[in-house]
């Protein structure tokens, strides 16, 4: 974990920011997927991670945002506890490490919070996102469950986001230490895919590459030939030579940073002409993107930036018609790119969407578009120093979707729908980077894993 006295600071500026009352932080627990004693591998809550830095389950706490103490609830383990799992050191000599001076059993928790109400003081929570979050919730403030999703604090959501948002020099190390196992996993993938392996194996050796380091993954890996479907899980093909496979794929550093990659392999070493055209598209809808961060921007407009480069690289293939800045004006580029540019990234891989997608992304005058394509972009709002903010235009052909615009008849009049169903068979291709937001521009974070079409060539084939 981090010093002691980064947990104080942090601590310390969210009572400030949020100004009166209790903060009411609570982490997870054990979750079982079958029976009681079989559960999943535990995984804290980023936000008690960010503020309190213990990644154990049956952890409360309380920040008193007009004293700003802190305390910390929780068990002891007991005889039981030893023999089945091992002996830990005791709540308050784990408190210290993160420097709280105060503990208290768990029960006493409701006690705290019964007082403050009492005494007419306001206890804010973060929304809750289990189930068992809410229950507990309920318990501890006397109200219906149905209640406490809209009794959650807007004033603190909105702290906390301000405070995780931004990365220190130490979150950063972190996400570089998970993004060296991404790196590791990506290569291995482009090594690996050759035809007749099936896509199962090559998604097992990246899992185990990241177990043998003791890494859990940032989030289910999407490896797949049809990555026109964007969050396809399923892994079931038999490559062959041709295929265009999507890899997204991400490992977490041992504090629990997240690192997210996308590249695009082709099976058998070598893209054909059509899907050089679409993949150096994709790169350069990319690269003119990270060129155009910094801080003030509005990743709105590095969306509709990428958005129109995209389209020109596409005008070898006559897919579109006009002006690729009227097409993105349009709408009509969403045929092929349907999803955003990128979101923030640290704790969570989609940080801090948890807390609500649109405060997060939203707000300084930026609004979520209705538009298709425009309203999955999670992020609008002008860049600040210190994100880390993914990357990651994508082509898509999506056969569903281009036979429901011309059934439509929609943007007729921009996009060459005989062309379109020519690429009915081609799937997809994503490329994918995490970027920091500096002073003066943007670095993308961790070692270069290839990305031009020479160097993928060269891996893929090798």
């Amino acid at each position: 974990m981090f010093s002691p006295d980064t947990y104080r600071a942090r601590r310390a500026e969210l009572a400030q920011k949020v100004g009166s009352g209790l903060i009411l932080l609570i982490g997870n627990v054990d979750s079982p997927f079958n029976y009681t004693d079989n559960i999943y591998p535990f995984r804290q809550d980023s936000s008690f991670l960010y503020f309190f830095g213990l990644d154990l389950p049956g952890l409360a706490a309380l920040i008193d945002a007009d004293s700003g103490e802190a305390v910390l609830f929780g068990d002891d383990g007991g005889l039981d506890s030893i023999v089945w799992t091992g002996p830990l050191p005791t709540l308050a000599e784990q408190a210290a490490e993160v420097a709280v001076a105060r503990t208290e059993g768990l029960a006493a928790l409701a006690g705290a919070i019964a007082a403050a109400r009492g005494q007419g003081r306001s206890v804010h929570y973060l929304p809750p996102y289990r189930g068992e979050q809410r229950i507990q919730l309920a318990a501890l403030l006397d109200q219906p469950v149905a209640a406490i999703d809209a009794g959650a604090s807007d004033a603190l959501a909105r702290a906390v986001i301000e405070l995780r948002a931004v990365k220190s020099a130490a979150e950063i190390a972190e996400m570089e230490n998970a993004l060296e196992i991404a790196y590791r996993m990506h290569l291995l993938a482009l090594r690996s895919a050759r035809p007749g392996v099936r896509e199962q194996e090559i998604v097992g050796l990246m899992q185990g590459l990241a177990a043998s380091q003791g890494r859990a993954l940032a989030y289910n890996i999407i490896f797949s030939r049809d990555g026109h479907i964007l969050h396809n899980h399923g892994h079931g093909h038999v490559l062959k030579s041709g295929d265009l496979v999507v890899n997204d794929a991400g490992a977490e550093s041992p504090l629990h940073y997240a690192s997210d990659i996308t590249r695009t392999i082709p099976v058998g070493g070598r893209f054909n002409e059509r899907q050089k055209v679409v993949y150096q598209a994709v790169l350069d809808a990319q690269l003119a993107a990270i060129a155009a961060m910094k801080p003030g921007v509005p990743y709105r407009e590095v969306h509709d930036l990428a958005a129109r480069v995209l389209v020109e690289g596409l005008a070898p293939l006559g897919l579109f018609r006009g002006d690729a800045a009227e097409v993105v004006a349009s709408g009509a580029y969403a045929l092929v790119f349907p999803h955003g540019l990128g979101h923030l990234i640290g704790l969570d891989v989609h940080d801090l969407e948890g807390l609500g997608e649109d405060r997060v992304g939203y707000g300084e005058g930026v609004t979520r578009s209705a538009d298709f394509g425009r309203r999955s972009l999670r992020l609008g709002r002008p860049l600040r120093e210190g994100w880390v903010v993914t990357v990651e235009p994508g082509a898509y052909f999506i056969p569903a979707l281009i036979e429901r615009w011309e059934a439509e008849g929609r943007h007729a009049g921009q996009i060459d729908y005989a062309v379109a169903r020519q690429f009915a068979d081609f799937g997809g291709i994503r490329i994918e980077d995490d970027v920091l937001v500096t002073a003066d521009g943007a670095r993308v974070l961790g070692k270069p894993i290839p990305k031009t079409i020479a160097e993928v060539e060269a891996l893929a084939s090798a």
